[in-house]
């Protein structure tokens, strides 16, 4: 990555810096409405609301984008969408610049995107905010030795995302839910001892809670999956800055089987181990076509 690509980059960041503090004016106006208004007629147009204002927020973030990175974009199964249904979205996670992808891909072709945040996360300044304003749901982990001096925290974590998701039924909405959980990386692969070549393992109890908390409105999977050019920076400012020439995004969009949002992933370990291995199947099918990606591009390279 050049000087200049980094040049390039920190100029949209800063553009897109300026458009979040300006928009976040009136996204955070609204959302003081919808904690006073709070019958549900009022709770549905606010929310509608704050939507078009995220929506716009990401068009001029991509216009941004568009003038600084140029990068030339190969996009496959985006046919036959429907803003009018419920989209549960899963995508490999790489970079940072994944979920910038993704609102460019998505935005206003389907409801918009709401990812599954650590509950850290809404300490950030200012995004912090605008994430509870448009109801993303932070999700708190206890760990084992947090259960163990307080009982009563057990299954707190799960309820929360249950209230969460609960929002969701309202209107048509995209659930989004990274199944790694984190960015790939080496070292956290090898960590993992991953059975997949380029894939963590996928955590399948996110999901899982989502598809219950929203009685069966997720019928729809889109699969994402991003394949950036080998040999350059997968950072921000690479993305930002045009040190990518071109992406691949492959989106396969399948059906969520019925008895998906019908079971107990906590408590009942037939259910989770048939969620487990339904989540394992697609990931090693996305391994397979990472893979076949990736030998092309080394055949064509050599030739």
């Amino acid at each position: 990555m050049t000087i200049w690509h980094k040049i390039r980059g920190s100029l949209a960041l800063l553009g897109i810096v300026a458009n979040t503090i300006i928009l976040c004016i009136p996204l955070f106006f609204f959302a003081l409405l919808r904690l006073v208004l709070r019958f549900d007629k009022a709770q549905v147009a606010l929310s509608r609301v704050l939507v078009v204002i995220a929506e716009t927020w990401i068009g001029i973030n991509n216009a941004i984008i568009g003038l600084t990175s140029q990068t030339r974009w190969h996009i496959s199964g985006m046919e036959n969408l429907d803003r009018d249904q419920w989209y549960l979205v899963t995508c490999n996670h790489q970079s940072w610049a994944d979920i910038l992808v993704l609102q460019k891909l998505s935005n206003r072709r389907i409801p918009f995107l709401k990812f599954f945040l650590k509950q850290e996360l809404i300490r950030v300044p200012i995004l912090g905010l605008a994430w509870w304003a448009l109801d993303f749901p932070f999700m708190k982990r206890y760990s084992k030795e947090e259960i163990a001096r307080d009982p009563s925290l057990k299954g707190k974590d799960l309820e929360t995302t249950r209230k969460a998701c609960e929002k969701f039924a309202y209107f048509p909405t995209s659930v989004m839910n990274f199944f790694e959980g984190t960015r790939f990386d080496s070292q956290k692969h090898a960590a993992q001892d991953s059975p997949y070549k380029h894939l963590l393992k996928p955590k399948a109890g996110g999901a899982a809670f989502a598809l219950n908390a929203m009685s069966g409105h997720l019928r729809n999977l889109l699969d994402v999956t991003i394949i950036y050019p080998p040999g350059v920076p997968r950072d921000l400012l690479a993305y930002l800055g045009g040190a990518m020439p071109s992406i691949e995004v492959i989106v396969q969009q399948r059906v969520v089987p019925a008895w998906a949002s019908e079971g107990d992933y906590e408590s009942d370990p037939a259910f989770r181990a048939r969620f487990q291995q339904w989540i394992g199947d697609l990931w090693a099918e996305k391994d397979a076509l990472l893979e076949k990606k990736n030998a092309t591009r080394n055949t064509q390279h050599i030739s």
